[in-house]
């Protein structure tokens, strides 16, 4: 009798086990290839505010050094430009490529309009970033931050329960200081509406002109 009742615990835990993996790679699964609007309900999205782990707005951002897809290095201390900064979770997935994507159709009008800049940032290294940049034809930096140093040092959170690193967009203004976090996984494209909201609202009021 103990021996059967040990074989039944030792299978209930057996089965339980299995389904919770199945369970866990299911949804990193789901997450992972999605589409980019599938889980954007779930997201959570701010702005001009933080979450416990964000840089916070009002904050100076970390300096960093990292190479983009051509190799040169890009820090954030020698920028004096607005700035988006925008963490992606990987390179050539579905919504990082719309996201990136996106980005590339506005980057001109956020030079112009804006006089700011977009940099991307993930953790894959510099041959991965050279191949993504030329798929999309980019002509803005995507940074190599292998090891994820800086994004621990902005306090990414991450997404999917814990299990993928987070897609957060900050912008700084040219001193570096934090105005605005966006925090949503699932809407990718939705970041570069974001971006430039918060870079409209640092523009400054012009003066209506006179007569005479």
């Amino acid at each position: 009798p103990g021996h059967n009742f040990t074989h039944k615990i030792f299978l209930l835990f057996f089965l339980t086990h299995n389904l919770i993996m199945k369970t866990t790679a299911t949804l990193i699964a789901a997450f992972a290839c999605a589409s980019t609007t599938a889980f954007s309900p779930a997201t959570t999205t701010t702005r001009t505010s933080q979450t416990a782990l964000n840089l916070a707005v009002g904050e100076t951002a970390p300096d960093f050094s990292l190479v983009d897809q051509n190799g040169k290095t890009f820090t954030r201390s020698k920028n004096k430009k607005s700035l988006v900064v925008y963490f992606y979770p990987a390179d050539s997935t579905p919504g990082c490529t719309v996201q990136a994507t996106k980005f590339q159709e506005e980057i001109q009008s956020i030079r112009k309009e804006f006089k700011a800049d977009v940099v991307g940032i993930s953790g894959q290294g510099a041959e991965s970033k050279q191949k993504f940049a030329e798929e999309l034809g980019l002509d803005f930096s995507i940074l190599a931050d292998e090891g994820d140093a800086v994004r621990k040092e902005f306090k990414v959170p991450k997404a999917a329960f814990g299990f993928l690193p987070g897609r957060v967009t900050y912008v700084l203004d040219k001193d570096g200081v934090c105005t605005s976090v966006y925090d949503n996984l699932g809407d990718a494209a939705s970041h570069i509406e974001a971006a430039k909201d918060a870079l409209s609202e640092m523009q400054p009021v012009k003066k209506a002109g006179g007569l005479g």
